[in-house]
């Protein structure tokens, strides 16, 4: 069914010491899609010869091995980046490409990248190494690679990084400075809301959850199990990400991985970060991401996401089918459900058809009294969640009575 170069068969990605033997001492290749960035890619590529070991010591830009697919190019990205690179002694491949207009699109260079960085380490040898991936308008911190690294030898199969915006930002408009603010705080509360009702070993609090190409990291063995990168034209990330999720994929979003990118509104990526500014900042009331969602929704699915998962992992779905009810999920597909061997895909085929858990947009209006709800709300459960110093919330059975009333909540009222 997959592509496994481990030659080990389809182990369950669960299984905590694989993701160990996968990532120690393993090698990694950084994977570059390029498009007409002869303005931005030379700070990217400097960024990536200032890298700092684990003890601060400047890593020999020689041992950085990159690959930079240039696509449809109309610029000098390819020549300047050869110049550099023999300027800087970076240890890069660079491959030109005229795609046809039907796969001249951000998913398609990426996947072309990371195809080549997976080719690369096998032929290296490092059939257990790692692709790293960022923007060329984007530049890696200096201990970019040494954290997604560290996250890697902690077992992680799949390592996202925090993305903040360059000094352009200046120059984007007020109101959507504001707006940030408030998403970016209605987002840590939601993200702290998920770890406190689902906590996970591999992904331990404190961390974000935001999904960018910009900083992503996966390992080899993981990226070809899945079946690479879809190469579709916009979301190419979330959608690798998903695939990760339903096979129970150990995935770190890791708050000590940082990049910086482009806060320009004149992108190369059609649907990229600089579009996403750009409708902002014409359409200040453009709805918010889907993960921003009203927080009764957010709670619900957050509560039932972790109770399902204890029931999954307890092999007790089909002997406590009433949550189907309870999530509105006809009897005849509880069957399907139930099969599932992997809790990621299960809990997709929940989503999917429980009315329950139907995406609802927020419009940034609305973020000013959703965040006053999830303060009180989420200030109560780490007090009432938290006892004697433990790590992971008490499941008691307060939580279950909660959800066998379809969680009908106004926690903070």
């Amino acid at each position: 069914m997959f592509d496994d170069p481990s030659g080990a068969g389809a182990a369950p990605f669960a299984s905590p010491s694989a993701g160990l033997v996968s990532a120690r001492r393993a090698g990694f290749v950084v994977a570059i899609p390029v498009k007409d960035e002869e303005e931005r890619l030379p700070a990217c590529l400097r960024a990536l010869t200032h890298q700092r070991d684990p003890s601060g010591r400047q890593i020999p830009p020689a041992l950085i091995s990159i690959v930079l697919f240039a696509n449809n190019c109309a610029d000098r990205s390819a020549s300047l980046a050869r110049a550099l690179a023999e300027r800087w002694s970076l240890t890069i491949r660079i491959v030109e490409a005229s795609l046809p207009a039907s796969s001249a699109h951000a998913g398609h260079a990426r996947r072309a990248a990371m195809d080549l960085a997976e080719g690369w380490l096998e032929e290296k040898g490092e059939r257990h190494g790692v692709i790293l991936t960022t923007d060329a308008d984007s530049q890696v911190a200096p201990n970019w690679i040494t954290e997604n690294m560290r996250a890697f030898e902690s077992g992680a199969d799949a390592v996202l990084g925090c993305v903040n915006l360059d000094d352009e930002r200046k120059h984007l408009p007020r109101a959507l400075h504001w707006r940030g603010k408030l998403e970016d705080a209605y987002e840590g509360l939601l993200t702290e809301l998920s770890w406190l009702l689902d906590p996970l070993e591999h992904n331990p609090w404190p961390h974000h959850a935001t999904i960018s190409a910009a900083s992503l990291g996966i390992t080899r063995v993981a990226y070809c199990r899945v079946g690479r990168l879809p190469p579709i034209p916009l979301g190419e990330d979330k959608a690798l990400i998903a695939l990760l999720s339903r096979e129970d994929a150990r995935i770190r979003y890791c708050p000590t991985v940082h990049v910086t990118t482009s806060g320009r509104i004149n992108g190369r990526a059609p649907g990229g970060v600089a579009d996403t500014l750009r409708i902002r900042s014409t359409d200040p009331e453009a709805p918010c991401d889907e993960a921003l969602e009203p927080f009764g929704t957010a709670f619900t699915r957050a509560l039932w996401r972790g109770r399902f998962r204890r029931l999954h992992g307890a092999g007790r779905l089909a002997l406590e089918s009433e949550w189907a009810a309870e999530l509105g999920i006809a009897a005849r597909q509880v069957n399907e459900i139930t099969k599932e061997a992997a809790f990621g895909y299960a809990w997709r085929l929940v989503e999917d058809r429980s009315p329950l858990l139907a995406r609802q947009l927020l419009r940034p209006a609305e973020l000013p009294e959703q965040i006053s709800i999830a303060r009180r709300s989420v200030a109560r459960l780490r007090r009432s969640r938290f006892k004697r110093g433990t790590t992971r919330p008490d499941e008691t059975e307060n939580i279950d009575a909660t959800a066998r009333r379809g969680i009908s909540i106004q926690l903070a009222q």
